[in-house]
């Protein structure tokens, strides 16, 4: 019998995939397929000043730009499934900013919503783009923010080529310090709201004898992904490390995560106008920890920028050492999942509402000063919000790697359950993404208080948030990887 033309060809392919597929590990009848990669670093510096930075109990303007900010893209091809990841040099980004931009995505290129991921990274010195605290977002920056992503992911669609890709995990545990401590003796003092509970505190000061130990773990971590064009270029790097902004600058700017792209740029050898590589750096659970270590002396005062200077090149000179290593394929396989949860709001009763009124009535100034007055507005205007909010949970599948994404500044205890349990190894957790619902710690450290369990806009989710979440997105890692195919 003659064969039709082609046949052979199709059933040699056939053979070759499921060899192939015996190789990688990957099911029965699952073929890896040939992977495109494309990256950008979208520019998203306002161009009008002063204008509202979020990240402090009051409002900060910026008049100027320190380093410019960015929405940092990754589009990954394999053929039969494109993913897009978005990391944006923002405090925070309202989850109507990320869905603009993903529809815009969407109607241009295809991309579905489910399959781009966009995170802030958390600087403290950009744009404001949500109300928090006593900032208000800017009137023009949302929508001209959601417009900026939205360019960079169909710009970096655009530039797709073959490529390469690879992963791998390095550990720096010189950067990251649990921020909150147990009180001395561990009898609760009072919260903003005058209730006596709270047995920890968050950044107490050095060697404050009235504290005795952090009240947490940290995630030294370093999660990679790393793209190369065929002839070993590099292309882009997908970083996760569990660390809050560092800060020491006023005007606006992408803190390390910013100083972190360039210095990778720099210890690659890339030209530094080269603008075919693009570095990220995206948040992990970092809800909990920071840069500042209160159990050693206060150290010498910095120039402004130092620290994250210092910190930008320690993980970057992590990142370098597990490239240095890591194993390049050409072929793999891309899966997605979401699912929207709702979740519900912790509100004042009618009695902390009447407080929380007089309060405010008795302030003196436009700009409230002290906790109490500063959380009675809190507590007024969280009063307005629905008595339960819906959340985006997503988690993406690379070749082996399994990313879930929270919009939540996420407790790192989280980070190191999803991690261990995780069917997919590696794993991490991108916080701040698709969304800002305030902090999310676990049950555990609502019972234990301090500021990222005071109710505000910045920490509403009821007590119970964080086993519901990681649930579900445990089932999400279990459908991603069973999508090989």
């Amino acid at each position: 019998m003659t064969n039709r033309p082609g046949t052979w060809w199709r059933r040699m392919r056939t053979l070759l995939g499921l060899c192939l597929a015996g190789m990688l590990g990957l099911p029965s009848g699952a073929t890896a397929a040939e992977l495109r990669a494309g990256a950008v670093a979208q520019d998203i510096t306002p161009t009008k000043f002063p204008i509202n930075v979020n990240g402090n109990m009051t409002n900060t303007l910026a008049k100027g730009v320190t380093d410019r900010l960015h929405a940092r893209c990754l589009v990954l091809d394999d053929g039969k499934t494109t993913l897009a990841l978005v990391t944006v040099d923002s405090c925070m980004v309202p989850r109507e900013v990320m869905d603009r931009a993903k529809k815009i995505i969407t109607e241009r290129i295809g991309i579905p919503a489910s399959h781009v991921l966009i995170s802030a990274t958390h600087t403290h010195t950009a744009p404001a783009s949500i109300g928090l605290f006593q900032t208000d977002a800017d009137p023009d920056y949302p929508g001209f923010l959601a417009e900026k992503i939205a360019a960079g992911v169909i710009a970096a669609h655009g530039k797709r080529i073959a490529a390469e890709i690879g992963w791998g995990v390095g550990t720096n545990a010189d950067q990251v310090f649990n921020r909150r401590w147990f009180i001395k003796g561990e009898l609760p003092v009072a919260d903003p709201f005058g209730v006596v509970r709270d047995r920890v505190r968050m950044n107490p000061g050095y060697q404050n004898p009235s504290v005795t130990k952090s009240a947490g773990p940290v995630d030294p971590g370093v999660s990679v992904l790393a793209v190369r064009t065929r002839d070993g270029k590099p292309l882009a790097v997908y970083a996760n490390y569990s660390l809050h902004y560092v800060g020491g600058v006023s005007a606006l700017s992408a803190d390390y995560y910013g100083m972190f792209a360039e210095r990778l740029k720099a210890l690659l050898n890339v030209p530094e106008n080269d603008p075919n590589f693009v570095g990220i750096m995206s948040n992990g659970t970092s809800g909990n920890i920071n840069n500042i270590n209160y159990g050693a002396p206060a150290p010498m005062a910095k120039r402004p920028g130092e620290q994250a200077r210092i910190v930008a090149d320690s993980v970057a000179q992590t990142v370098v050492g597990v490239l240095k290593t890591m194993q390049y394929r050409s072929e793999t396989t891309l899966a997605a999942a979401t699912e929207e949860i709702s979740l519900s709001v912790r509100k004042g009763s009618a009695e902390e509402l009447q407080r929380a009124r007089e309060l405010i009535a008795a302030s003196k100034t436009p700009v409230l000063q002290g906790l109490p007055a500063i959380y009675a507005r809190e507590t007024v205007l969280l009063d307005q919000y629905p008595d339960t909010v819906p959340m985006v949970l997503q988690a993406m599948r690379i070749g082996d790697v399994g990313i879930t994404a929270i919009p939540c500044e996420v407790f790192v205890e989280i980070g190191l359950e999803i991690k261990a349990k995780s069917p997919l190894k590696p794993s991490f957790t991108v916080s701040l993404a698709n969304g800002y619902n305030g902090y999310l710690p676990t049950p555990e450290h609502h019972a234990l208080g301090g500021y990222e369990t005071w109710r505000a806009r910045s920490s509403y989710l009821e007590t119970g948030a964080s086993p519901k979440i990681t649930a579900v997105l445990f089932r999400l890692l279990d459908q991603v990887q069973a999508r090989r195919q």
